[in-house]
């Protein structure tokens, strides 16, 4: 194995520090992806032992955290490829999915609007779901979440207005599912 330079050094421990800094995010973005703090745990695991692998073909002006995000992203397709799982889908509105109107504080009611979001977030298919947590979660524009995914700015673009357009009608069927269940408990 050859000996780093003392510049190579300190250039290994920068990238290393800057990806430490960078995995509350990529857990984030891979919890988006897979729905299962675990798997996505697993997922950032992988993709960091990865890019560890390959820190040595990491170019000088080089963003850190596209690069660990794309890696994440490959490495979720290539989880997706080998459990034949890549058919996407929305999952069907189950009883323990519905969620109550709370009838108390705000900050219940914060908790169920977030739960609705993550539950309305893992019903979009991959791809979707894939392209509005780089934007909209993440804050990266279309140009970066397109290189991130390695897909043209305008398949992203259209991918998060669609996501969006999913969104919106499986949050209004919350909505409309939480107002029937009152209407019904208070008729009891």
């Amino acid at each position: 194995m050859p000996r780093l330079s003392d510049k190579n050094r300190k250039r290994e421990k920068d990238l290393k520090k800057e990806m430490v800094g960078l995995l509350p995010r990529l857990r984030r973005f891979a919890r988006g992806l897979a729905k299962d703090p675990e798997l996505a745990d697993d997922l950032v695991q992988d993709a960091c032992e990865r890019a560890l692998e390959r820190l040595d073909q990491v170019r000088e002006n080089t963003r850190i955290d596209s690069w660990m995000y794309r890696i994440v992203y490959t490495r979720w397709i290539d989880r997706l490829r080998r459990q034949k799982t890549r058919k996407a889908h929305l999952i069907l509105m189950s009883v323990e999915n519905r969620q109550r109107t709370p009838d108390g504080s705000s900050t219940d009611e914060r908790l169920h609007a977030a739960l609705d979001i993550r539950t309305a977030l893992n019903a979009l298919p991959e791809v979707h779901r894939a392209a509005i947590v780089l934007v909209v979660v993440e804050g990266y524009g279309y140009s970066e979440a397109a290189k991130i995914l390695d897909l043209p700015v305008g398949t992203v673009a259209s991918r998060v207005a669609r996501a969006r357009g999913m969104l919106n009608k499986l949050l209004a069927y919350q909505e409309q599912t939480r107002l029937n269940n009152n209407a019904r408990n208070q008729g009891n």
